[in-house]
């Protein structure tokens, strides 16, 4: 089959050597991005705390933002409270509560003639709120339900510089979860609490980009593949930062101590060095197989969307920090986007995104049932 061509997002660079931005450097090759994801020398920029049960709290409790010597200790947190999803198990209650949210808007717009009619407003109906739902369950929080706002208005003042409305938000609604949450010591419920953050928008960009970009593909197509291809061609998450620890060489460029680095994670997946064609859609590509020919984490019908081992796109990051809780966020994604591509077809309508420095994750995203 002929693949479409998908463009890079806007304001994405092109790949190259590291390039001095406002004292710092922004990095787009694949190598690279993976070099300095990999050494120890570069830092993520630590959240320095503040009063328990805040925002500010969270951010300097949870293992993203941890200095190295925390890091590990933290990170185990969160792996802990993930070791016991079953991600296929993750998958089919999304692609349960997919069904019974659609079956209910279908209801309410059936026409005359018993057919169901109108738009379906795709991101705020299913992608930001299933993937948060099911997985608040399974996390243990009281009411998964009443978890969701909250989780989206932590990870709305999440990265630095949000404006104090948002943080004020932001703090009641960590308060929320706590209180939510089954008993623990301050450092797991803190990162418990965290992965549903991390998982926030990640997932719902991830959702909309394959609904935008798949809903109309062959049935032939598998969730597993479409899902990795978008990862790579339009990622929910654009870039990261890090921060030298000292005086270091990239690429043979000279990196000055406390230098920031932007990683762009958009411009390495389509290095062309790694991506031969690298904005066409190809999905089931060679970096996307297993030994037996199906697509990456696939089950033993090929179809199963599970990321078990890794695949050239960066989304998910690289090294000691790479996202812990990648098959779950592939899995719960999987269940929405396969009972959509089975009930739904593109409304033609504009996708619309906000502005934001390293994210992209629609704001309105239109289907209509087939």
């Amino acid at each position: 089959m002929n693949w479409p061509m998908i463009p890079p997002a806007p304001d994405t660079p092109p790949c190259g050597p590291p390039v001095p931005v406002d004292g710092g450097w922004v990095v787009t090759r694949h190598a690279d991005v993976v070099a300095v994801l990999t050494d120890p020398r570069y830092v993520v920029p630590v959240a320095p705390g503040g009063p328990p049960g805040t925002l500010a709290w969270l951010r300097g409790t949870v293992s993203r933002f941890s200095a190295p010597d925390r890091h590990p200790g933290r990170r185990a947190l969160g792996v802990a409270a993930l070791h016991d999803l079953d991600p296929d198990e993750l998958r089919d209650a999304a692609a349960a509560l997919t069904t019974r949210t659609l079956d209910r808007l279908a209801a309410e717009r059936t026409s005359d003639r018993g057919e169901a009619a109108g738009r379906v407003e795709v991101m705020g109906a299913l992608a930001r709120r299933v993937p948060l739902e099911v997985l608040a369950a399974r996390l243990g929080l009281a009411d998964p339900a009443a978890a969701v706002p909250a989780v989206t208005a932590v990870a709305a003042a999440y990265p630095p510089g949000a404006d104090p409305a948002a943080v004020a938000h932001a703090d009641r609604a960590v308060a929320a979860l706590l209180a939510m949450s089954p008993p623990a010591p301050a450092e797991a419920a803190a990162n418990r609490i965290g992965l549903l953050v991390q998982a926030a928008d990640a997932t719902a960009g991830l959702i909309g980009a394959a609904v935008r970009h798949g809903l109309a593909a062959p049935a032939a197509l598998g969730t597993a593949d479409l899902l990795a291809e978008v990862l790579r061609l339009d990622p929910p998450v654009r870039a990261t930062r890090r921060v030298a620890t000292g005086a270091t060489r990239l690429a043979g460029r000279e990196i000055g101590p406390d230098a920031t680095l932007l990683l762009r994670f958009d411009a390495a997946n389509r290095d062309p060095a790694v991506h031969p064609d690298p904005d066409r859609f190809h999905p089931g590509g060679p970096d996307q197989a297993d030994h037996a020919g199906r697509p990456a984490g696939a089950g033993r019908d090929g179809h199963l969307a599970l990321a078990r081992r890794p695949v050239r796109a960066l989304t998910f990051g690289a090294g000691p920090r790479g996202c812990p809780g990648e098959r779950h966020a592939l899995a719960l994604a999987a269940g929405v986007v396969e009972v959509l591509r089975a009930r739904c077809r593109p409304a033609g309508t504009p996708v619309r995104y906000a502005p934001h420095p390293t994210l992209r994750v629609p704001t309105s995203l239109e289907v209509t049932f087939r």
